[in-house]
């Protein structure tokens, strides 16, 4: 399993991570997002969209009341958050396993929720509140793709510092 650890100094550049990295996401990619409430996460997702060229209108927030919102972009987001399910009701397994294996790409917030839905291959990111500013984060790929995602990112990173 591959994995990249990375310190944020600010919101603006956990942003600028997230947008790296979703210059590199397709439809079909798995993002689950770990962290305390205010690590990070929904900053995290606006960079994302960024990345994926959401238009700058569409209002990225948290869904944590209406659980799910979707937008469009180079490849359409759809960003759930679970924040507010202790366990997911059995009537809702159709419709979450849709999102995360449909023609999208799929950030999920307290993805550890998600138990056997999660599928083998996705991008684990893990934010550790470190400071009042600072969030250490760490990027663990499962499967080939998820490996994939964090080489890239890894290159793209370092590339950026020479």
């Amino acid at each position: 399993m591959k994995s990249l650890k990375w310190l944020s100094r600010s919101p603006a550049a956990t942003q600028a991570l997230a947008a790296a990295l979703g210059k590199w996401l397709a439809p079909g990619d798995l993002l689950a997002l770990h962290g305390a409430l205010g690590s990070g996460k929904t900053e995290f997702v606006h960079g994302l969209a960024r990345g994926l060229e959401v238009p700058g209108d569409a209002g990225v927030a948290s869904p944590s009341f209406t659980l799910i919102h979707e937008y469009p972009g180079r490849a359409p987001l759809v960003h759930i958050d679970l924040y507010r399910l202790e366990n997911l009701p059995p009537e809702m397994l159709p419709d979450l396993e849709e999102y995360l294996s449909g023609d999208r790409v799929a950030v999920v917030e307290w993805a550890e929720r998600l138990g056997p839905l999660l599928p083998r291959d996705y991008l684990e990111i893990v934010i550790e509140i470190t400071g009042e500013n600072t969030r250490d984060f760490l990027l663990r790929g499962h499967g080939s793709r998820g490996e994939e995602l964090v080489q890239r990112l890894a290159q793209e990173l370092e590339n950026n510092q020479s």
